[in-house]
């Protein structure tokens, strides 16, 4: 037997930062023949089907205290951090900041275990009318696209296989495999395991059909400001107002945002896009040219001939948080039962967790094939 046949068979479903990160664990570890199948892939054009394009995005947590998902953040962290090390292969795709955030509805947003942390005194919470708490810490952003192209990268660098593919039930990659998608025919050999990265697709996806998916609409806007290096969000959690600044290391900054629950409208709104400009000039003047603020203040009109693109993506978000767990499915052809692991519901936290739930799932994955 071959040291290729001696490995086992694991196929990932979706090609978004859960299921490339995945796929690239589970491939690390050694011992597996890893494939994604995925209907979208990075390298596509921009689709609001495939969010993961369209994040900002820093990686500040949204574990609010939760110790599981602090956890899996704070293990993304880690190795964001070292992937954004100078002159390490991915540090093109990074930028490291100082982060301010300011809190209207006066929480502790739980950001102690990052670099630099420190508690805004109450004299600074002026600059930001309303704000009744705040932080300062170090953390990095990253730019999505080229990011998760990075991943596919060095996904495919190591021997993994991609391939496009809409997967109607998951009991076609049991019978059927990687070759049914590729060549329309069934593979010889046997899948070992399913790992479902779907994402919202998990809503309808069938033998998952996970009707606690639910869409959350973010609408974002791309401006050229080179000369923006810090990070500043102003956040309320229980009424999702959320308003951020993120810099990334090419010099362009996503400004946003929206958080619109059971939203799935795919197109800008002309009047969302007034209100992202309005909140972040209020929030962060330094937006505006710096030939501008020495000349006069700043307005909405000197914003608007910065931005390059308008962005909207659905979050992938799922009552109850993000399902993390294995389950079997039967395989009538093998004569027995294929493991099927879950990774998904990450809503707007998937960059942020997806190395550290990556890690879970391969632990997942692992315990559930001693048990075949």
């Amino acid at each position: 037997m071959s040291s290729a046949n001696a490995n086992k068979n694991v196929v990932v479903l979706g090609a978004g930062v859960i299921g490339l990160t995945t796929a690239l664990v589970i491939q690390q570890k050694g011992g597996y023949d890893v494939a994604i199948i995925a209907e979208r892939l990075p390298t596509d054009p921009k689709s609001i089907d495939y969010c993961s394009a369209w994040a900002g995005g820093h990686h500040v947590s949204f574990a609010n205290g939760d110790e599981r998902m602090q956890k899996i953040d704070s293990a993304t962290f880690k190795t964001m951090w070292e992937l954004s090390e100078p002159g390490a292969d991915a540090d093109h795709c990074f930028l490291r900041i100082h982060e301010t955030q300011y809190f209207y509805d006066g929480r502790d947003g739980h950001y102690d275990w990052y670099p630099d942390y420190k508690v805004l005194p109450q004299d600074s919470l002026m600059a930001v009318p309303g704000a009744k708490t705040g932080c300062t810490f170090s953390t990095l952003t990253f730019d999505a696209p080229k990011y998760v192209n990075y991943l596919l990268a060095r996904f495919l660098s190591r021997g993994g296989t991609i391939v496009r593919g809409k997967v109607s039930h998951v009991s076609q990659i049991v019978e059927g495999g990687v070759d049914l998608f590729l060549r329309g025919q069934a593979s010889a050999r046997p899948v070992d395991v399913i790992v479902v990265c779907a994402g919202l697709g998990a809503r309808t996806l069938g033998g998952v059909e996970d009707k606690a998916m639910y869409p959350v609409r973010g609408q974002v806007l791309l401006l050229k400001a080179p000369w923006i290096r810090f990070g500043r969000t102003a956040s309320h959690n229980e009424n999702g107002l959320w308003t951020y600044v993120i810099p990334r290391r090419n010099g362009t900054v996503i400004i946003g945002g929206t958080k619109l629950e059971d939203d799935w409208y795919p197109a800008a709104r002309p009047q969302t896009i007034e209100d992202i400009l309005q909140r972040c000039l209020a929030l962060c003047p330094e937006l505006a040219p710096p030939e501008i603020r020495v000349q006069r203040m700043p307005t909405v009109d000197d914003l608007r001939a910065l931005i390059l693109e308008v962005g909207v993506g659905l979050r992938p978000a799922r009552k109850g948080g993000l399902r993390l767990e294995a389950e079997w499915l039967a395989a009538p052809k093998a004569g027995g039962k294929v493991p099927l692991v879950f990774n998904y519901g990450h809503s707007g936290s998937g960059f942020q967790s997806s190395w550290g739930s990556a890690d879970v799932a391969l632990e997942l994955m692992e315990d559930a094939l001693r048990d075949t």
